[in-house]
C-alpha cells in the first residue's frame, strides 16, 4: 500500500495579492501622508466655515468667552450649509445623544435611557445624504473639467526658433485661469504671429470657469479679424463689461503677439500680474500693467507696447495664484521670491524651465491646499 504526500498548491510570487482592509481604506498611503492630507483638509474646512464668523465681535469679548462664541458660530455656519430637513435630522440626533445616559428613577421604576444607537443611525443617514450630493457634484465637476480642457491647448504649438510650455493646477476641479498659445486661423498655417494669452477671472470654481469659457470663445472669434492688439482688447472689454454684473466679474489678462521672424513681442496688460522677461545675461524686465482689467469700464482704453526679444531670453507669464501661494504657516510665496527664482534659472529648455519654476512653488507649498488656481506659461527664444 503506497502513501502520497498531501497536495500543496504552488503560488506564483509574482501574482498580485488582493489588497487588505487597511490598504483599501488608505489606498496604500503612508501614515505621514495621511496625516498631512488630514491637516490640509482641516485647515481648509476651518477657513471655509471661519469666513462666517464675526471676528470683530469675538475680539470684543473677554478671552474666556471667545472659544464658546467661536464654537457657537462655527456650529451655525455648518448648520446653514445644510438643507432645512437635514438640519432637523442633525438636531434630533444631537438631542438623542445628549439624552443618552440619563437615568429615570422613581420608587417603582428605575431605568436608563440610551439613544446612542438611534443617534448614530441618524448621523450615518445624514453623512450618506451629504456624500451622495458630493459624489453627484464631483461627477458633474469632472465632466466640466474635461470640457474645460478642450478650451486650452493640450500641446504647445511649434514656433520657429522658440518654444513654449504651460502648466496649471486648478484650486478646484474647474478653474478660472485661462492660458493659450495659438496661431490665428486667418494665417491659414503656422507661419504668422503667435497669440499668447494669460488671464485670470475674478472668483472661483464654476462661475469663474464659465466666464473663462466665454472669454476664450470671444478672443478666438475676434482675433480672426486681425484687429490691432489695442482694438482687440477694447472689444473684449466691451463684451466683458456687458456681462460683469456691474464690474463684479472682472478679468485681468495679458494678451501678446509674438513674431518669430523678428522676435518682436507686442502686448497689452489689462491689470494682470506683470510678466517677467529674463534676459540671456541674467537681468530681468517686467511688462507692467497700463490698463484696467476687462469688465470694469466699457470705455477703458488699452494701449499696447512692444519689446524686442533676443536669443536666450525667457518670457514668463503667470497668474496671482503663483505669488500668493502659501505654505502650512500661512506665509506667501511672494512676488520677490518668484522674481529671485526666475533670476536664478539654469540653462534649460522651455519645458525644463517651467518644471524648475513650478517645483520651486510646490516645494514651498508642500501639502497645503491652495485657495486659488496656479498657472504659468513660458516662452523661450532660441
Amino acid at each position: 500500500m503506497s502513501s502520497s504526500a498531501p497536495f500543496t498548491p504552488r503560488v506564483d510570487p509574482t501574482t498580485p495579492r488582493p489588497p487588505g482592509f487597511w490598504q483599501r481604506v488608505s489606498e496604500g498611503r503612508a501614515i505621514d501622508d495621511l496625516w498631512s492630507q488630514f491637516a490640509a483638509d482641516a485647515r481648509s474646512s476651518y477657513g471655509f466655515y471661519g469666513k462666517d464668523i464675526d471676528w470683530d465681535e469675538v475680539h470684543k469679548l473677554p478671552w474666556w468667552k471667545r472659544p464658546f462664541r467661536v464654537a457657537g458660530q462655527l456650529f451655525w455656519a455648518m448648520m446653514n450649509k445644510l438643507t432645512p430637513a437635514r438640519r432637523v435630522i442633525l438636531l434630533i440626533a444631537l438631542v438623542l445623544l445628549v439624552l443618552s445616559g440619563m437615568r429615570v428613577q422613581t420608587d417603582q421604576f428605575n431605568s436608563e435611557i440610551d439613544f446612542k444607537f438611534v443617534a448614530a443611525l441618524l448621523f450615518l443617514l445624514l453623512l450618506s445624504l451629504e456624500l451622495a450630493d458630493k459624489v453627484v457634484m464631483k461627477r458633474d465637476l469632472e465632466i466640466a473639467r474635461e470640457i474645460q480642457t478642450w478650451l486650452v491647448p493640450s500641446a504647445p504649438p511649434p514656433i520657429p526658433k522658440a518654444a513654449v510650455a504651460f502648466w496649471t493646477r486648478p484650486q478646484n476641479s474647474v478653474a478660472g485661469d485661462y492660458y493659450d498659445a495659438f496661431y490665428p486661423q486667418k494665417s491659414g498655417d503656422e507661419g504668422g504671429k503667435l497669440t499668447l494669452v494669460m488671464a485670470d477671472v475674478a472668483g472661483k470654481s464654476v462661475p469663474a470657469a464659465l466666464l473663462m469659457a466665454t472669454l476664450q470663445a470671444s478672443l478666438r472669434t475676434l482675433v480672426t479679424d486681425d484687429p490691432p492688439l489695442s482694438q482687440l482688447a477694447e472689444r473684449l472689454n466691451r463684451y466683458a463689461s456687458a456681462h460683469s454684473l456691474g464690474g463684479q466679474r472682472f478679468t485681468t489678462a495679458v494678451i501678446g503677439e509674438y513674431d518669430p521672424s523678428t522676435r518682436e513681442l507686442t502686448y497689452v496688460n489689462a491689470g494682470h500680474n506683470a510678466p517677467v522677461i529674463r534676459h540671456s545675461n541674467g537681468g530681468t524686465e517686467r511688462l507692467e500693467s497700463s490698463a484696467l482689467p476687462f469688465g470694469i469700464s466699457p470705455d477703458a482704453v488699452f494701449p499696447s507696447a512692444s519689446i524686442q526679444l533676443q536669443s536666450g531670453d525667457t518670457l514668463v507669464l503667470f497668474t496671482d495664484g503663483v505669488v500668493e501661494a502659501f505654505n502650512a504657516s500661512g506665509e506667501e510665496y511672494s512676488d520677490t521670491r518668484w522674481l529671485n527664482t526666475i533670476r536664478s534659472l539654469p540653462k534649460l529648455s522651455a519645458q525644463g524651465t517651467l518644471q524648475y519654476l513650478m517645483k520651486s512653488v510646490e516645494d514651498f507649498v508642500g501639502a497645503t491646499r491652495q485657495s486659488d488656481d496656479i498657472t504659468c506659461l513660458v516662452l523661450q527664444v532660441e
